[in-house]
């Protein structure tokens, strides 16, 4: 299957330049992956340049396989690495970062999927850069409550789940696994544990959604204490295997009509457009975001 053609606002620049080259060279170093890469996203030279840059902890393979994504499944991955929280924070001071989002794959093979590793990494990031922003986008631990209350409990700044798409497409796009009332209510909880940090979800574009099923989708966060949303377009990792085809490539006139809708429901920072991803300019969005919510305080 040929791939279809993009649309000339969806061509972007090869990554270059000495940030970009720093980031690359120190993660190469202690083998550690960037999601960045993994996910072959198109905004890592002006991320990476910028003084952010995104994380997966516990491998590069995950026990799920959701359509959209690019990661590896397995059923059963390697074991987590012991060291990696070490790694990471030397890797980050090295980096000279002003902001790092760590995500994870999903290890429901493990007994705790993984909870106890990543508020390991979290809590030793934070003691050895105090000064450094970190966003942690997590997984739904299957809706364990106790699970999230573990890494929620080793200080991220910015809690982060995607409900990736819309409720209807969302058996379509995403692992049998996963599910949009549970993402909601990882949201939800989170909000509730740790009222004072904010809350940020995304959504993917393109599968076919209705702009009635986008606004009924953020009004969902909403009502759920979401405070940022990230709008983007999918865009299929690869033309083979499991990954979904594009149904529609949105244009950018369309989404600055969402991020309008968005921004009248009240979120407390959007970003929307063809190349927005959940990570997208995390430290602006927090900063931004933060000044945005103090003033209206």
């Amino acid at each position: 299957m040929t791939r279809p053609k993009l649309p000339p606002w969806l061509k972007v620049k090869l990554p270059a330049g000495p940030n970009y080259e720093r980031i690359k060279a120190a993660s190469r170093a202690r083998g550690l992956s960037t999601v960045c890469e993994e996910a072959r996203c198109p905004n890592i030279a002006e991320c990476w340049g910028g003084g952010t840059a995104t994380f997966m902890v516990m491998g590069d393979a995950c026990t799920r396989g959701c359509r959209f994504c690019s990661v590896a499944s397995s059923a059963k991955p390697p074991p987590p690495d012991r060291e990696e929280p070490r790694k990471l924070a030397d890797a980050l001071s090295e980096m000279k970062l002003d902001y790092v989002v760590l995500t994870t794959v999903c290890r429901d093979d493990l007994p705790d999927q993984g909870a106890s590793h990543l508020a390991d990494c979290v809590a030793t990031i934070k003691r050895r850069l105090p000064d450094m922003k970190l966003e942690m986008l997590l997984q739904d631990f299957r809706g364990d409550t106790g699970l999230l209350e573990q890494v929620l409990d080793s200080g991220p700044d910015v809690v982060a789940h995607n409900i990736e798409c819309v409720e209807r497409l969302t058996s379509t796009v995403r692992d049998a696994k996963a599910g949009y009332r549970q993402s909601l209510d990882v949201l939800a909880h989170a909000k509730k544990f740790r009222p004072l940090s904010p809350t940020k979800s995304s959504i993917m574009v393109g599968f076919g959604e209705t702009k009635t099923e986008l606004v009924e989708a953020l009004e969902d966060l909403r009502r759920v204490g979401c405070d940022i949303v990230t709008l983007g377009q999918y865009l299929r990792p690869t033309a083979v295997g499991r990954n979904l085809p594009v149904a529609e490539f949105v244009t950018p006139e369309t989404f600055v009509e969402y991020g309008a809708l968005a921004r009248e429901l009240g979120f407390l920072y959007v970003a929307s457009g063809p190349f927005v991803r959940s990570s997208y300019r995390a430290g602006e969005l927090f900063i931004k975001g933060m000044l945005e919510a103090a003033h209206a305080g």
